[in-house]
């Protein structure tokens, strides 16, 4: 399958949106921080009335700041499983599980976490660890590098530990659950808006990079990647309808643009 380009997005199509979903790193992000083309769409899109919700494999420790600093409506971490948003100045957090699942997990985890280590010498834990809750991650791109034969070899142990376990463009995430970014995604649409996301997921679209926002790709209409997806691009089980022209928070920047111009708010 060849990319689409985003211009090829029909207008109509673009009007109807009313929400953006969005990825993180890679996607909203430059480098680890914030890209300044990114933070000014988020407030174009704001002072449009559309809302933003940011989902992740980030932890919650690490969310927390972007959470009450930036203008989204939320940030759904732990690919699903922790909710953080600013509620006038006070920070909120929910979890998709209750405390006693999350402290019988955590043994499992961690045992996880140590065979991967035990395994693969090479292998780092990220560096974000200590603020992750319900999840482990192993650095492969964003401090430490793993090749392709050693990120293959991390997902199949954690998915021999019985974890659910995929990859971002930066960590190897591992779970215990069935949660993911799409049930995440339908979580806090119901939490923070009171609305069902599949009665209306034509009006909105997702943005990603990497191959843990395939399923996200698989269920929207309307999904795009940012351009440096090139590199997951073989990989990915299921595409983007569409390609932003430029990479990373340049492209969600196209995206919001997209979006603005066939409102009529750009």
């Amino acid at each position: 399958m060849q990319p689409t380009p985003l211009a090829d997005w029909p207008p109509h199509e673009r009007a109807r949106i009313h929400g953006v979903l969005t990825d993180i790193d890679d996607t909203l992000t430059a480098e680890g921080a914030l890209a300044p083309e990114a933070g000014a769409a988020l407030l174009r899109l704001r002072a449009a009335g559309l809302p933003v919700f940011a989902v992740t494999g980030r932890p919650a420790g690490w969310s927390k700041p972007f959470a009450l600093s930036w203008p989204v409506d939320a940030i759904v971490a732990e690919n699903g499983a922790v909710a953080l948003w600013n509620d006038g100045g006070r920070l909120r957090k929910a979890y998709a599980q209750d405390a006693a699942t999350r402290a019988a997990n955590l043994t499992r985890l961690r045992a996880a976490a140590a065979r991967v280590l035990r395994e693969l010498p090479q292998a780092r834990l990220a560096t974000d660890s200590a603020g992750r809750e319900t999840d482990i991650a192993i650095d492969h791109s964003e401090h430490a590098h793993l090749g392709e034969a050693d990120i293959a070899r991390a997902l199949g142990i954690l998915r021999d530990e019985g974890l659910t376990a995929t990859v971002s463009s930066i960590h190897v995430n591992g779970w215990i659950g069935a949660h993911d970014k799409l049930s995440g995604a339908r979580w806090i649409l119901r939490e923070r808006l009171g609305r069902d996301l599949d009665a209306e997921i034509d009006h909105w679209v997702y943005v990603g990079d990497s191959t843990n926002d395939a399923a996200m790709f698989a269920r929207f209409p309307h999904s795009v990647g940012v351009a440096n997806i090139a590199r997951f691009w073989a990989q990915l089980a299921h595409h983007p309808r569409y390609v932003a022209p430029r990479e990373r928070g340049q492209g969600f920047a196209d995206v919001a643009e997209a979006v603005l111009a066939a409102r009529g708010q750009a």
